[in-house]
């Protein structure tokens, strides 16, 4: 919902493919069945998001929607690497 996140370099990589799917569903197919598949697996207002707004935006781009920018921070308890994930502008 807000197109960027920060979290873990091990969960963001396991992020990325999922959402980049999800996002080429949204893209291509614009119809209610896109919507039908996401909702299914998203909530209201994200998969709403994605099919209206994200995918649109993408029209001419062919893939890599998300980027993975690591940081040198590290999480103080556990001292797992730090890393943002954003969509593309």
């Amino acid at each position: 919902m807000k197109e960027k996140i920060e979290t873990t370099v091990a969960r963001a990589k396991e992020i990325r493919p999922m959402v980049e799917r999800f996002v080429s569903i949204a893209q291509k197919k614009q119809q209610l069945t896109a919507l039908r598949f996401l909702l299914a697996r998203l909530p209201k207002q994200a998969a709403q998001k994605l099919v209206y707004e994200i995918g649109p935006r993408y029209k001419e781009r062919r893939g890599g929607y998300l980027r993975i920018i690591k940081g040198a921070k590290s999480r103080m308890r556990d001292g797992a690497d730090l890393a943002k994930i954003e969509f593309i502008k």
